[in-house]
């Protein structure tokens, strides 16, 4: 681990947690009216625990194929109930029952999906007044 990863590790972490959690809770919006469908949603707090441990690499990623191209296929690893790339991914309890089966609230979804956005853009805005600081430094500004 070099001095940058030191920098910028928790900031790269923290960013690819969020993302994973992002894309969750566009899945449960997206599935709002889908039969039997179940929530989901991590942890975050301890899936950064889990991706910090492991110096930021998603699990199963140690050894795994690398990939040339966005377009590759790779295992899908966001399945209820499975480990995800940092932690368990979990079922969101349900606030009210529903005769369908679904378990998404629209409200619930839509919250946690901009307290998300929010933090995952205050942690860009972290990471950029770290790298602006460190600029003005080699820069002797």
């Amino acid at each position: 681990m070099n001095n940058l990863d030191t920098l910028f590790g928790f900031h790269q972490t923290a960013l690819k947690v969020r993302e994973q959690r992002q894309e969750l809770l566009a899945a449960n919006i997206a599935n709002s009216d889908t039969p039997n469908y179940k929530a989901r949603d991590i942890d975050f707090a301890k899936a950064l625990q889990v991706a910090l441990a492991s110096n930021g690499q998603a699990a199963g990623t140690k050894g795994a194929i690398a990939t040339s191209s966005p377009l590759h296929l790779t295992p899908d690893s966001s399945k209820a109930g499975a480990v995800g790339d940092f932690g368990e991914v979990l079922y969101r309890s349900s606030i009210q029952g529903s005769v369908d089966g679904n378990t998404v609230d629209g409200d619930v979804e839509r919250n946690a999906f901009t307290d998300n956005a929010i933090r995952y853009e205050a942690s860009l805005t972290m990471l950029k007044l770290e790298i602006r600081d460190m600029l003005a430094a080699i820069q002797n500004q």
